[in-house]
Protein backbone atom coordinates (compact mmCIF):
# COMPACT_ATOMS: atom_id res chain seq x y z
CA UNK A 1 0.00 0.00 0.00
CA UNK A 2 1.27 3.43 -0.91
CA UNK A 3 2.48 5.62 1.95
CA UNK A 4 -0.12 8.29 1.17
CA UNK A 5 -2.88 5.70 1.43
CA UNK A 6 -1.45 4.48 4.72
CA UNK A 7 -1.46 7.99 6.15
CA UNK A 8 -5.14 8.33 5.27
CA UNK A 9 -6.01 4.98 6.88
CA UNK A 10 -8.98 5.23 9.21
CA UNK A 11 -9.48 1.66 10.44
CA UNK A 12 -6.62 -0.68 11.37
CA UNK A 13 -7.54 -4.00 12.97
CA UNK A 14 -4.77 -6.51 13.68
CA UNK A 15 -6.48 -8.19 16.60
CA UNK A 16 -6.12 -11.82 17.68
CA UNK A 17 -2.94 -12.67 15.81
CA UNK A 18 0.55 -13.53 17.06
CA UNK A 19 2.36 -10.29 16.34
CA UNK A 20 5.28 -9.65 18.68
CA UNK A 21 7.89 -6.99 19.27
CA UNK A 22 7.23 -3.32 19.89
CA UNK A 23 4.85 -0.92 18.19
CA UNK A 24 6.61 0.65 15.17
CA UNK A 25 6.86 4.41 15.38
CA UNK A 26 5.56 4.61 11.80
CA UNK A 27 2.17 3.94 13.33
CA UNK A 28 2.26 7.50 14.63
CA UNK A 29 1.99 8.75 11.03
CA UNK A 30 -1.61 7.53 10.80
CA UNK A 31 -3.04 10.97 11.46
CA UNK A 32 -6.50 10.03 10.15
CA UNK A 33 -6.85 6.80 12.14
CA UNK A 34 -10.14 6.46 14.03
CA UNK A 35 -10.23 2.76 14.95
CA UNK A 36 -6.95 1.17 16.08
CA UNK A 37 -7.25 -2.42 17.33
CA UNK A 38 -4.05 -4.31 18.20
CA UNK A 39 -5.61 -6.48 20.91
CA UNK A 40 -4.88 -10.14 21.49
CA UNK A 41 -1.26 -10.23 20.32
CA UNK A 42 2.16 -10.54 21.94
CA UNK A 43 3.21 -6.92 21.49
CA UNK A 44 5.56 -5.71 24.23
CA UNK A 45 7.49 -2.63 25.26
CA UNK A 46 6.09 0.77 26.07
CA UNK A 47 3.04 2.32 24.46
CA UNK A 48 4.31 5.08 22.14
CA UNK A 49 3.79 8.60 23.41
CA UNK A 50 3.03 9.92 19.92
CA UNK A 51 -0.61 8.91 19.78
CA UNK A 52 -1.51 12.57 20.09
CA UNK A 53 -0.49 12.72 16.40
CA UNK A 54 -3.81 11.05 15.65
CA UNK A 55 -5.49 14.27 14.61
CA UNK A 56 -8.91 12.70 14.17
CA UNK A 57 -8.80 11.46 17.78
CA UNK A 58 -7.65 14.77 19.20
CA UNK A 59 -10.64 16.55 17.69
CA UNK A 60 -13.99 15.86 19.31
CA UNK A 61 -17.37 15.81 17.66
CA UNK A 62 -20.81 14.40 18.37
CA UNK A 63 -22.30 14.83 14.93
CA UNK A 64 -24.14 12.08 13.06
CA UNK A 65 -21.44 11.98 10.39
CA UNK A 66 -20.73 8.46 9.15
CA UNK A 67 -17.35 6.86 8.78
CA UNK A 68 -16.54 5.24 5.45
CA UNK A 69 -14.28 2.28 6.02
CA UNK A 70 -12.49 2.64 2.68
CA UNK A 71 -9.61 2.83 2.58
CA UNK A 72 -9.18 0.08 5.18
CA UNK A 73 -6.44 -2.35 6.09
CA UNK A 74 -7.45 -5.42 8.08
CA UNK A 75 -5.60 -8.60 9.03
CA UNK A 76 -7.81 -11.49 10.16
CA UNK A 77 -6.47 -14.58 11.88
CA UNK A 78 -6.68 -17.94 10.11
CA UNK A 79 -4.70 -20.04 7.72
CA UNK A 80 -3.65 -17.00 5.81
CA UNK A 81 -3.80 -13.21 6.09
CA UNK A 82 -6.59 -11.53 4.25
CA UNK A 83 -5.59 -8.03 3.13
CA UNK A 84 -8.54 -5.97 1.95
CA UNK A 85 -8.27 -2.33 0.97
CA UNK A 86 -12.03 -1.85 0.77
CA UNK A 87 -13.85 -3.83 3.41
CA UNK A 88 -17.57 -4.29 3.89
CA UNK A 89 -17.56 -4.70 7.68
CA UNK A 90 -15.40 -4.55 10.78
CA UNK A 91 -15.52 -6.37 14.11
CA UNK A 92 -14.98 -3.98 17.01
CA UNK A 93 -14.92 -4.59 20.78
CA UNK A 94 -17.20 -1.87 22.07
CA UNK A 95 -18.39 -1.53 25.68
CA UNK A 96 -17.43 -5.08 26.52
CA UNK A 97 -19.13 -6.65 23.50
CA UNK A 98 -17.94 -7.57 20.03
CA UNK A 99 -19.98 -5.70 17.45
CA UNK A 100 -19.95 -5.78 13.67
CA UNK A 101 -20.07 -2.46 11.83
CA UNK A 102 -20.59 -1.96 8.11
CA UNK A 103 -20.00 0.95 5.76
CA UNK A 104 -22.48 3.03 7.73
CA UNK A 105 -20.25 2.86 10.79
CA UNK A 106 -20.87 5.99 12.83
CA UNK A 107 -18.06 8.22 13.86
CA UNK A 108 -16.56 5.72 16.29
CA UNK A 109 -13.14 6.60 17.70
CA UNK A 110 -11.53 3.67 19.44
CA UNK A 111 -8.14 2.40 20.62
CA UNK A 112 -7.85 -1.19 21.82
CA UNK A 113 -4.41 -2.41 22.95
CA UNK A 114 -5.72 -5.01 25.38
CA UNK A 115 -4.33 -8.49 26.04
CA UNK A 116 -0.71 -7.77 25.10
CA UNK A 117 2.53 -7.33 27.03
CA UNK A 118 2.81 -3.54 27.24
CA UNK A 119 4.81 -2.20 30.19
CA UNK A 120 5.50 1.18 31.77
CA UNK A 121 3.19 4.09 32.41
CA UNK A 122 0.13 5.05 30.44
CA UNK A 123 1.38 7.87 28.19
CA UNK A 124 0.13 11.30 29.25
CA UNK A 125 -0.55 11.99 25.58
CA UNK A 126 -3.68 9.86 25.83
CA UNK A 127 -5.27 12.69 27.81
CA UNK A 128 -5.00 14.86 24.69
CA UNK A 129 -7.26 12.52 22.71
CA UNK A 130 -10.36 14.56 23.45
CA UNK A 131 -12.35 12.88 20.70
CA UNK A 132 -11.64 9.30 21.75
CA UNK A 133 -14.80 7.37 22.58
CA UNK A 134 -13.39 4.05 23.78
CA UNK A 135 -10.01 3.14 25.33
CA UNK A 136 -9.10 -0.42 26.29
CA UNK A 137 -5.66 -1.06 27.80
CA UNK A 138 -6.66 -4.07 29.91
CA UNK A 139 -4.63 -7.25 30.44
CA UNK A 140 -1.17 -5.74 30.11
CA UNK A 141 1.61 -4.98 32.60
CA UNK A 142 1.13 -1.23 32.88
CA UNK A 143 2.34 0.51 36.03
CA UNK A 144 2.25 3.98 37.57
CA UNK A 145 -0.70 6.25 38.24
CA UNK A 146 -3.75 7.10 36.19
CA UNK A 147 -3.03 10.51 34.66
CA UNK A 148 -4.69 13.34 36.60
CA UNK A 149 -5.58 15.01 33.27
CA UNK A 150 -7.72 12.10 32.12
CA UNK A 151 -10.78 14.31 32.54
CA UNK A 152 -9.80 16.10 29.32
CA UNK A 153 -10.94 13.03 27.35
CA UNK A 154 -14.42 14.47 27.47
CA UNK A 155 -15.96 12.24 24.77
CA UNK A 156 -14.88 8.99 26.46
CA UNK A 157 -17.75 6.54 26.94
CA UNK A 158 -15.86 3.33 27.68
CA UNK A 159 -12.65 2.94 29.72
CA UNK A 160 -11.06 -0.41 30.57
CA UNK A 161 -7.76 -0.41 32.48
CA UNK A 162 -8.34 -3.70 34.29
CA UNK A 163 -5.74 -6.39 35.03
CA UNK A 164 -2.63 -4.22 35.11
CA UNK A 165 -0.44 -3.05 38.00
CA UNK A 166 -1.64 0.54 38.17
CA UNK A 167 -1.24 2.21 41.56
CA UNK A 168 -2.11 5.43 43.36
CA UNK A 169 -5.50 7.04 43.74
CA UNK A 170 -8.30 7.45 41.24
CA UNK A 171 -7.86 11.04 40.02
CA UNK A 172 -10.74 13.40 40.78
CA UNK A 173 -10.44 14.56 37.17
CA UNK A 174 -12.06 11.31 36.08
CA UNK A 175 -15.31 12.72 37.44
CA UNK A 176 -15.28 15.07 34.44
CA UNK A 177 -15.96 12.18 32.05
CA UNK A 178 -19.65 12.98 31.73
CA UNK A 179 -20.34 10.46 28.95
CA UNK A 180 -18.61 7.56 30.70
CA UNK A 181 -21.00 4.60 30.85
CA UNK A 182 -18.60 1.63 30.95
CA UNK A 183 -15.72 1.54 33.46
CA UNK A 184 -13.44 -1.28 34.57
CA UNK A 185 -10.48 -0.57 36.88
CA UNK A 186 -10.51 -3.99 38.53
CA UNK A 187 -7.46 -6.06 39.49
CA UNK A 188 -4.88 -3.31 39.90
CA UNK A 189 -3.11 -1.83 42.94
CA UNK A 190 -5.22 1.31 43.25
CA UNK A 191 -5.77 2.82 46.70
CA UNK A 192 -7.56 5.62 48.48
CA UNK A 193 -11.17 6.71 48.37
CA UNK A 194 -13.30 6.57 45.24
CA UNK A 195 -14.06 10.26 44.54
CA UNK A 196 -17.31 11.20 46.27
CA UNK A 197 -20.16 13.16 44.80
CA UNK A 198 -19.49 11.86 41.30
CA UNK A 199 -20.92 9.26 38.92
CA UNK A 200 -17.86 7.12 39.69
CA UNK A 201 -19.66 5.85 42.79
CA UNK A 202 -22.59 4.83 40.62
CA UNK A 203 -20.75 1.96 38.94
CA UNK A 204 -20.99 -1.57 40.33
CA UNK A 205 -18.44 -2.88 42.80
CA UNK A 206 -17.05 -5.19 40.10
CA UNK A 207 -15.60 -2.12 38.34
CA UNK A 208 -13.21 -1.66 41.31
CA UNK A 209 -12.77 -5.26 42.54
CA UNK A 210 -9.27 -6.56 43.17
CA UNK A 211 -7.89 -3.24 44.45
CA UNK A 212 -7.36 -3.94 48.14
CA UNK A 213 -6.50 -0.32 48.92
CA UNK A 214 -9.68 1.18 47.44
CA UNK A 215 -12.60 2.17 49.64
CA UNK A 216 -15.82 4.14 49.55
CA UNK A 217 -19.11 3.36 47.78
CA UNK A 218 -19.75 1.03 46.06
CA UNK A 219 -16.99 -0.70 48.09
CA UNK A 220 -16.61 -0.82 51.87
CA UNK A 221 -16.53 2.44 53.79
CA UNK A 222 -13.17 4.11 54.29
CA UNK A 223 -11.48 4.19 57.68
CA UNK A 224 -11.23 7.47 59.55
CA UNK A 225 -8.00 9.36 58.71
CA UNK A 226 -6.66 9.01 62.28
CA UNK A 227 -6.97 5.25 62.23
CA UNK A 228 -4.35 2.90 60.92
CA UNK A 229 -5.02 0.03 58.53
CA UNK A 230 -7.22 -2.65 60.01
CA UNK A 231 -8.28 -0.48 62.94
CA UNK A 232 -12.08 -0.33 63.24
CA UNK A 233 -13.79 3.02 63.39
CA UNK A 234 -15.14 4.13 66.74
CA UNK A 235 -18.86 3.55 67.18
CA UNK A 236 -21.33 5.73 69.07
CA UNK A 237 -21.11 3.33 72.03
CA UNK A 238 -17.34 3.77 72.06
CA UNK A 239 -17.75 7.54 72.19
CA UNK A 240 -20.29 7.24 75.03
CA UNK A 241 -17.94 4.95 76.97
CA UNK A 242 -15.07 7.38 76.52
CA UNK A 243 -17.23 10.28 77.70
CA UNK A 244 -18.30 8.29 80.78
CA UNK A 245 -14.71 7.40 81.65
CA UNK A 246 -13.62 11.00 81.22
CA UNK A 247 -16.50 12.18 83.44
CA UNK A 248 -15.67 9.61 86.13
CA UNK A 249 -12.00 10.54 86.12
CA UNK A 250 -12.87 14.23 86.41
CA UNK A 251 -15.19 13.52 89.34
CA UNK A 252 -12.53 11.69 91.33
CA UNK A 253 -9.92 14.33 90.58
CA UNK A 254 -12.27 17.08 91.79
CA UNK A 255 -13.00 15.14 95.03
CA UNK A 256 -9.29 14.71 95.76
CA UNK A 257 -8.54 18.34 94.97
CA UNK A 258 -11.44 19.46 97.16
CA UNK A 259 -10.22 17.39 100.09
CA UNK A 260 -6.64 18.66 99.76
CA UNK A 261 -7.75 22.29 99.49
CA UNK A 262 -10.18 21.97 102.42
CA UNK A 263 -7.69 20.17 104.64
CA UNK A 264 -4.89 22.63 104.09
CA UNK A 265 -7.31 25.52 104.33
CA UNK A 266 -8.26 24.44 107.85
CA UNK A 267 -4.64 23.82 108.86
CA UNK A 268 -3.49 27.23 107.60
CA UNK A 269 -6.40 28.96 109.36
CA UNK A 270 -5.61 27.29 112.69
CA UNK A 271 -1.94 28.20 112.42
CA UNK A 272 -2.59 31.85 111.59
CA UNK A 273 -5.63 32.60 113.84
CA UNK A 274 -5.00 31.92 117.58
CA UNK A 275 -8.64 32.31 118.75
CA UNK A 276 -9.86 29.88 116.05
CA UNK A 277 -7.12 27.46 117.03
CA UNK A 278 -8.17 27.53 120.70
CA UNK A 279 -11.84 27.12 119.81
CA UNK A 280 -11.04 24.25 117.44
CA UNK A 281 -9.00 22.26 119.95
CA UNK A 282 -11.47 23.11 122.74
CA UNK A 283 -14.25 21.65 120.60
CA UNK A 284 -12.36 18.41 120.04
CA UNK A 285 -11.51 18.23 123.83
CA UNK A 286 -15.22 18.42 124.65
CA UNK A 287 -15.94 15.70 122.11
CA UNK A 288 -13.22 13.56 123.64
CA UNK A 289 -14.54 14.10 127.22
CA UNK A 290 -18.10 13.28 126.14
CA UNK A 291 -17.04 10.07 124.39
CA UNK A 292 -14.93 9.04 127.40
CA UNK A 293 -17.76 9.57 129.90
CA UNK A 294 -20.30 7.83 127.68
CA UNK A 295 -18.13 4.78 127.11
CA UNK A 296 -17.30 4.55 130.86
CA UNK A 297 -20.99 4.63 131.88
CA UNK A 298 -21.90 1.95 129.34
CA UNK A 299 -19.07 -0.26 130.54
CA UNK A 300 -20.05 0.08 134.25
CA UNK A 301 -23.70 -0.75 133.53
CA UNK A 302 -22.77 -3.92 131.73
CA UNK A 303 -20.36 -4.92 134.51
CA UNK A 304 -23.13 -5.08 137.13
Amino acid sequence: MARNNMMSLRVLSLRDNEFSGTVPLELCDLTEIQVLDLSGNNISGRIPGCFNNFTSLVQHSRTTETLKLAPGFVFTDGSHFDVSFYIENALVHWKGLEREYNRTLRLLKLIDLSNNGFVGNIPKEFSLLRGLVSLNLSRNHLTGNIDSEIGQMEMLESLDLSRNQLSGEIPIGMAGLNYLSVLDLSNNNLSGSIPSGTQLRGFSASAYAGNNGLCGPPLAACLAPDHGPGTPQATDDDHVGKEDSIFGMGFYISVVLGFVVGFWGVIVTLVVNKSWRMAYFGFWNKIYDWLYVTITIIYLRRSR
